[in-house]
């Protein structure tokens, strides 16, 4: 099978488990971000793909070949890390060129290919300026065509926008997509920025504790969670307590037509656009709204349902008209509703 392929790989630091047994595979040609918390792994785990670091087990296949073994320079594959790690004694041609020198590439196809890549990343003509008189956005790209100079088969990024303004870090995600789509290659990112993954990613692998937690497609994470963290880390969600009681799913200790759980203490995963407000006894919950904030784009309305804070989101055109201090019922549809193990 083309493409990357973790068996198992596990990477620990004397007793402690950086990456637990990670499983993971990648078609040729896909996006892949790894998100999660700070010290969840994916570093470590990009590390390893890389050859940057040994794991202690399992193995790391590409395109049918086993790679655990073999030297990073062996790999085929171009890296860009967070500090882009660009050459500011040499010009912007001279830092793209030099995995291409370093491979005895003579020097007519050197300059070549520097000018298709200054051309695909839109800075033609800067070949002979100084790295150090460019702005974050070019470096970025400067880096970035680096690291394609030699048509790796893999394309490996480690929080690549993360120095960035916001504007400018949004743009820098088009171009990346961009550029990945046509070059196609193989591209695995790490960041925590969530935004980020979903908006960039064909598949987010979501890690917490050194293990992946979910595997998916940026709508099935965000609509489908695994598990309690993969719901509550990406995007807002409310978690809602759920008990069973004589045969009956109760949320929040009221009866939710349409909700089924199989496990005594479990809660619900309801995302604050799917809940709907309505007049007092028409909706499936009821509650005392406790403050409302307007945040221009989306109204936010908090309600108090028995001690639980639950959050609803409207848009202006949608307004509810409510006050602080009303009672208002809450609509759920169960079809955007999910219910996840204790």
């Amino acid at each position: 099978m083309s493409g990357l392929i973790l068996n198992g790989v596990t990477k620990q630091f004397g007793p402690f488990t950086a990456v637990d047994q990670a499983q993971l595979s990648v078609p040729e040609g896909r996006f892949v971000c790894l998100l999660g918390p700070s010290g969840c792994g994916k570093t470590t785990l990009l590390r390893m793909i890389a050859g940057l670091e040994q794991p202690t087990g399992g193995s790391i296949v590409l395109d049918g070949t086993d790679i655990t073994e073999v030297p990073t320079h062996k790999r085929n594959l171009g890296m860009v890390f967070q500090s882009l790690a660009l050459f500011p004694h040499l010009t912007v041609g001279e830092n793209i060129a030099y995995p291409l020198r370093i491979r005895g590439i003579g020097r007519e196809a050197q300059v070549k290919r520097v000018e298709e890549l200054l051309a695909m990343i839109h800075l033609p003509g800067y070949a002979d300026r100084p790295v150090t008189k460019l702005s974050g956005g070019q470096r970025q790209r400067v880096a970035i065509a680096r690291a394609l100079a030699i048509s790796p088969k893999l394309f490996l990024l480690d929080e690549p926008l993360s120095a960035l303004d916001a504007k400018l870090r949004e743009a820098m995600q088009v171009e990346l997509r961009k550029l990945q789509q046509q070059l196609g290659i193989t591209t695995i990112v790490v960041t925590h920025d969530q935004r980020e993954a979903m908006t960039m990613a064909d598949t987010v692998v979501v890690m917490n504790g050194g293990k992946i937690r979910q595997a998916a497609s940026p709508i099935e994470i965000y609509r489908k969670p695994a598990d309690r963290f993969v719901a509550d880390f990406i995007g807002s969600t409310n978690l809602l307590p759920v008990t069973i009681e004589s045969g009956r799913t109760l949320v929040l200790g009221q009866a939710v037509e349409g909700i089924s759980a199989d496990q005594a203490a479990c809660s619900l995963s309801v995302r604050p656009e799917d809940i709907h407000l309505s007049a007092p006894g028409e909706g499936r919950l009821s509650g005392r709204v406790t403050f409302i904030r307007d945040l221009g784009g989306t109204i936010e309305t908090f309600i108090d349902v028995r001690g639980t804070e639950v959050i609803a989101v409207s848009t202006p055109r949608e307004r509810p008209v409510v006050s602080v201090g009303q009672e208002v019922g809450l609509v759920i549809d169960p079809q955007t509703a999910v219910v996840l193990a204790a």
